[in-house]
């Protein structure tokens, strides 16, 4: 474990560390060690390669905190760019660009950020114009940049974030740098955990609060239903049990209005 005086840059901190490596699993025995930045009790955060900001983005994607298996394709991707002879920072951006969202969730985002006319407010045709990764108009993050396990399995909000002194620290830092540097972005939190953080951001005066999109649903397969009755695909009366369709009505015609006002 890194000192608590952390180096300013971290990818040129781990770099040497992570282009010398050669097992195929980074998160076990010494490299795991030599990659955590916090231990306290049941909680550890890791560094992984996810530093990369880019200033053209229009959109901010964030979820909760990369998982091991992001982590582990993303510091994959960071060694093979630098022994490719790219420097750290270059190797983030190669490592960030490996990660981005692909398949069925990338889709399901893409739907719903056009049903409720995302795409009028970032000026192109379909959403799906800003998610090709070379154009980088779309940046992916999470509320903690980092990886953050608990018992060493993947940190799903809890505790909460904003009363843990070491994660509220990664937010007033990292996603707080992160604000700073995209004002006028749409910021775009999947889920209440990740939406927490960036309400806390908007209330602490760093995020305008109408450039936030709150509501819409996670576009995991996991909320297939929630999805397809969002984008209208199915009818209420279709619904299980499990699915309530007044929120989603609520969520997405709020949606639809902010943007509105947003483009006049």
């Amino acid at each position: 474990m890194i000192s608590n005086t952390q180096p300013q840059n971290l990818a040129s901190h781990f770099a040497p560390i992570v282009a010398e490596y050669r097992s195929a699993n980074f998160l076990e025995g010494a490299m795991l060690a030599a990659l955590t930045l916090h231990a306290e009790g049941a909680l550890s955060v890791v560094w992984a390669p996810f530093d990369n900001v880019p200033a053209s983005a229009r959109l901010v994607v964030v979820g909760i905190t990369p998982g091991a298996t992001q982590a582990e394709k993303a510091l994959d991707a960071f060694r093979t760019a630098l022994r490719n002879g790219n420097d750290p920072a270059a190797a983030s951006r190669i490592a960030k660009l490996k990660g981005s969202f692909s398949g069925a969730m990338r889709t399901n985002l893409i739907d719903m950020l056009d049903h409720i006319g995302a795409q009028r407010m970032l000026g192109v045709a379909s959403c799906s114009a800003v998610f090709e990764p070379a154009r980088e108009l779309v940046h992916f993050t999470s509320a903690l940049r980092y990886p953050v396990f608990i018992g060493g399995a993947n940190y799903n909000g809890a505790p909460d974030m904003l009363k843990t002194p070491y994660l509220l620290r990664m937010v007033d830092t990292s996603l707080a740098e992160e604000a700073r540097r995209l004002p006028n972005a749409l910021w775009l939190p999947l889920g209440p955990k990740a939406g927490v953080a960036v309400q806390y951001l908007a209330r602490s005066g760093l995020l305008d609060a109408r450039r936030v999109l709150a509501g819409l649903p996670h576009p995991s397969g996991a909320n297939a239903e929630r999805i397809a009755y969002f984008l209208q695909r199915k009818a209420a009366s279709a619904l299980s049990a499990k699915t309530s369709p007044g929120p989603l009505d609520a969520a997405r015609e709020a949606l639809r209005t902010q943007l509105v006002q947003l483009t006049h």
